[in-house]
């Protein structure tokens, strides 16, 4: 178990203390702090709390959290699409649909499950719920992933992705005419205060780069769009596009619902680079949008004729 200690400043002064907490710690919700003080381990000013009871400027709070409960990680055979891999790194291509590591009601069916049939040697850096992990994309959005086989390994693409040197880009189906060529968004991200499911634009979020250019006009409905990712904020693409009034086309979160026949954001990662961890060797890799997103194209150009 570890305490973490947090003071109460002026911004947070009569709110209720799970509210205040989930704040202060974006990765906490507020059930979860609650259920913390329903278990006595959130103390302010040294004694025990009700979730509801509200703080003020100067309390200290000190929350003793508890270790998550390890989970087994099962190894399933899958047919993974492995599009390159050393004794240092795997590049791998992602289905639409697949969730990338197991939690709480995924446990099975994830890449990781088919990752720990295909190879044992995977890097530990980030716990046994998440090995070889370095980055991730979402469920619903299928495209290049990289893994890697050792904790060396890890450490210099996690670094890599830190100063940017990483290129990932994506071809994105979003809902309007963008009349310019090609833009910036600069725009810095965090949780949404209003929905604690979902991330947006806010003013303390983290710094979040998107160029884009745009591919091809559809009619007057719809763009198709090249993303490169400067920083790799929580659904940047997604919430940046919807930022400047162009949401993702079947995005459940961010864009109008049941617009397009996908289940889920028409998104794709077609393009990874990156330094190779032992050799230095610059190794880019690219894949075709998938056939079902490459028919939803078609269908919606035949319908705007």
């Amino acid at each position: 178990m570890t305490v973490e200690t947090f003071q109460v400043t002026e911004e947070f002064a009569g709110e209720r203390i799970d509210k205040a907490l989930s704040a202060m710690q974006p990765e906490w919700s507020r059930t979860q702090v609650g259920n913390w003080a329903t278990e006595g381990i959130v103390l302010v000013n040294g004694n025990v709390v009700k979730a509801k009871q509200k703080v003020k400027a100067g309390d200290v709070i000190e929350v003793t959290v508890p270790e998550p409960e390890p989970l087994d990680v099962i190894p399933e055979a899958m047919d993974l699409e492995i599009v390159y891999e050393d004794a240092d790194v795997l590049v791998v291509n992602k289905p639409r649909g697949m969730v990338v590591h197991p939690a709480p009601g995924h446990l099975t069916g994830t890449l990781v499950n088919g990752l720990m049939h295909h190879c044992t040697d995977l890097s530990g850096i980030n716990g046994i719920m998440r090995p070889g992990i370095v980055h991730r994309i979402d469920k619903d959005t299928s495209g290049l992933l990289m893994v890697a086989k050792n904790d060396v390994a890890h450490e210099s693409l996690v670094n890599q992705l830190v100063n940017k040197t990483v290129t990932r880009v994506y071809t994105a189906l979003v809902h309007g005419h963008i009349a310019h060529e090609k833009g910036t968004i600069d725009a810095p991200i965090g949780r949404d205060q209003k929905d604690r499911q979902k991330q947006a634009v806010v003013d303390k979020g983290k710094h979040a780069v998107t160029h884009f250019r745009v591919l091809e006009r559809i009619g007057g409905s719809f763009t198709l769009v090249e993303c490169r990712l400067e920083t790799g904020r929580t659904h940047q693409i997604r919430v940046h596009m919807n930022y400047i009034g162009f949401p993702l086309a079947g995005d459940p979160k961010y864009g109008p619902r049941k617009t397009v026949d996908f289940d889920g954001q028409v998104l794709h990662a077609g393009v990874l680079g990156f330094e190779h961890p032992t050799t230095g060797e610059y190794l880019e890799f690219s894949a075709p949008i998938p056939e079902d997103y490459a028919a939803l194209l078609q269908q919606i150009r035949l319908e705007n004729a």
